[in-house]
C-alpha cells in the first residue's frame, strides 16, 4: 500500500479547527454572559449589570448577604423566552455532535497517515467527520444568531420575583459567549467543509496502484521453459 499521507494536509488542519472549535463551543455552553442586562436601578443590583445565560442568570450586590447571586434558567420554566430553552437542547447537541466528530475525524486521520493494510472505510470516516462539523456549526449557530436578534431588539424576559431583576432592562449588550460562539461555529463550518473536500482514498490511492505484471509469455516447453526460441533482438538486425 502506497503513501497517501501528503493528501491530508488540510484536513490535519480542520481536525485541529474541530478541537478547538469544540473547546470553545463548551466554553460558549457554560458562560453566563450570553446578555449583558443593564438596569437603572442599582438599589439591589449595585454593579448596574446582570449576566443573564441560558443556564443562569447572575449579578453583583453589596445589598445583599451574597455578593454574587445567580438563579438558575430551566428548560421547563415559563418565564423563559424561546430561543433559550432552544438554546439549551441545540448547544448540548452540538457538544454531542462536535465530539463525535471530533473522534471521526481522529480516527479518518489516524488511517490515513498511519493504517498501511486497510484504507477502505477512509473516505466514509472522512464525510462522517465533515458532516457532523457542518451539523455541530448548525446546531451552535441557530440558537446563537437568534439570541444575538434578541439582544439588538432588547427583547425582555419577565423573570420571577426571587431574580431580583427587571422585565425590561435600561439596554441590553452582546454577552462573550455569543461572540465566542459565533467565532468557534465558523470553525466548525470550515472544518466541515475541508473533510468533506477531500478526494477520497480510493481516487487518491488509484493514482498509485501498482503496474500490473503481464503474465509470462508461455512456450510450448515443459514448464515454460523459453530454450529454443529465438531472440527477437537478433531478428530484427537480421532483418535489416
Amino acid at each position: 500500500m502506497k503513501y497517501v499521507a501528503h493528501t491530508a494536509h488540510w484536513q490535519f488542519l480542520g481536525l485541529i479547527f474541530g478541537v478547538l472549535a469544540w473547546i470553545l463551543t463548551v466554553a460558549t455552553t457554560g458562560l453566563n454572559e450570553w446578555r449583558l442586562w443593564f438596569v437603572s436601578d442599582v438599589s439591589v443590583v449595585t454593579s448596574g449589570v446582570a449576566w443573564v445565560g441560558i443556564w443562569r442568570a447572575c449579578f453583583y450586590s453589596h445589598a445583599l448577604p451574597i455578593i454574587e447571586n445567580c438563579r438558575s434558567i430551566s428548560i421547563s420554566d415559563s418565564f423563559a423566552p424561546t430561543e433559550i430553552p432552544v438554546a439549551q437542547v441545540l448547544m448540548v447537541s452540538a457538544l454531542v455532535c462536535g465530539l463525535l466528530g471530533n473522534l471521526s475525524a481522529a480516527a479518518a486521520m489516524r488511517t490515513v497517515y498511519f493504517s498501511m493494510k486497510d484504507r477502505r472505510n477512509v473516505g466514509t470516516l472522512f464525510r462522517l467527520a465533515g458532516g457532523l462539523y457542518l451539523l455541530t456549526g448548525a446546531c451552535s449557530l441557530v440558537p446563537l444568531l437568534w439570541n444575538m436578534y434578541s439582544v439588538l431588539s432588547n427583547r425582555t424576559i419577565h423573570f420571577p420575583p426571587d431574580f431580583l431583576l427587571p422585565a425590561a432592562p435600561a439596554r441590553q449588550q452582546l454577552g462573550a459567549a455569543i461572540i465566542v460562539g459565533l467565532f468557534a461555529s465558523a470553525l466548525m463550518l470550515v472544518s466541515g467543509v475541508l473533510f468533506l473536500c477531500y478526494r477520497y482514498a480510493w481516487e487518491a490511492l488509484g493514482d498509485f496502484r501498482e503496474p500490473e505484471t503481464r503474465p509470462e509469455q508461455k512456450s510450448g516447453l515443459p514448464n515454460g521453459d523459453q530454450r529454443g526460441q529465438d531472440n527477437p533482438a537478433f531478428l530484427r538486425e537480421d532483418n535489416s
